[in-house]
């Protein structure tokens, strides 16, 4: 005789904190309102899943490479996905002509038109989800929405150790370059972006990079200074997630790194006109020390034991 099923009521419900339950009541709720669970995403007659490759395709085209990295997709997966999206005649595929052993993936005329109906016929949802409120209620809402995509961004971005010479490092050094060139009075003099990368590769050192949808969010290494003593270089956050803890997350994840590497110190130095840095490394208890190196650019020095 097969064992009953125990009826929904008698299913124990796990206890779970208040801020986990609030997320995953969102989620129920705004998937069903969206229209994630229809098998016609938006009446267009594909899934979400493939309504969702379509518009970033759309929005970026690029190589499947950067499609499974911006959409945190597996290759199979993504095959299948663009598969289906070349037999309705909506993207090609073929090699990209900077590296051919690369696939780069564009929309064809009915691609484009079928993104803009689906930009149209979201935009359209979007507004008509919203509609009830008041334009205080709304503006609230935008508030709150934009302060939990970059919260839940945040907490999704991946740190990773790179080549400090390699294209994701470098492409975030650029970054990092540039606005130092913007913020310090006198600009910031650009050299060679691969001059002492040696010092941040192990077994000496190391470079990370944040990314989010295959985008530099933040970077940092560290390299020797002798004596048991590690030092923060680079350490970067790109300025629209500042105010996210990003910051902190990766210089908490750059001590670790130094400690792994035999260090039982750090020091670290920066301008004065990066603030938000100066009180950052504060906060995080690092105390001002007096110069320890040449850097023409450095005016606070910092270090911090290790324990």
């Amino acid at each position: 005789m097969a064992t009953p099923r125990p009826s929904p009521a008698a299913v124990e419900q796990p206890d779970l904190p208040d801020h986990v339950e609030v997320v995953r009541r969102f989620n129920r709720s705004y998937t069903q309102r969206i229209g994630v669970l229809e098998e016609s995403f938006l009446g267009l007659g594909m899934p979400l899943g493939t309504a969702r490759l379509l518009y970033e395709i759309g929005a970026e085209a690029g190589t499947t490479r950067d499609l499974r990295a911006r959409l945190h997709l597996d290759s199979g997966y993504l095959s299948r996905l663009l598969r289906r999206l070349e037999a309705d005649a909506l993207v090609v595929v073929g090699p990209d002509p900077d590296d051919r052993r690369r696939r780069r993936v564009e929309l064809t005329p009915a691609g484009r038109r079928a993104w803009a109906e689906l930009e149209r016929r979201s935009a359209e949802r979007a507004e008509n989800l919203v509609a009830p409120l008041t334009g205080r209620q709304r503006a609230r809402l935008a508030a709150a929405l934009a302060e939990a995509d970059l919260l839940v961004r945040a907490a999704t971005v991946r740190i990773e150790e790179v080549d400090p010479a390699g294209a994701a490092a470098l492409a975030a050094v650029r970054s990092y370059v540039a606005e130092l060139d913007e913020r310090f009075p006198r600009g910031f003099a650009v050299g060679d972006l691969t001059a002492g990368t040696e010092r941040l590769r192990r077994p000496d050192g190391a470079f990370m990079v944040a990314t989010s949808d295959g985008v530099p969010a933040a970077c940092g290494g560290v390299q020797p200074l002798g004596g048991g003593v590690g030092e923060i270089k680079r350490m970067w956050v790109h300025p629209g997630w500042r105010g996210a803890g990003l910051g902190s997350r990766l210089l908490r994840h750059l001590e670790g790194v130094a400690r792994d590497l035999g260090h039982s110190a750090v020091r670290l130095d920066t301008h004065g006109s990066l603030t938000e840095a100066v009180g950052m490394y504060r906060r995080a208890g690092y105390r001002e020390i007096e110069r320890y190196n040449d850097n023409p650019y450095a005016e606070h020095f910092f270090a911090k034991g290790l324990h």
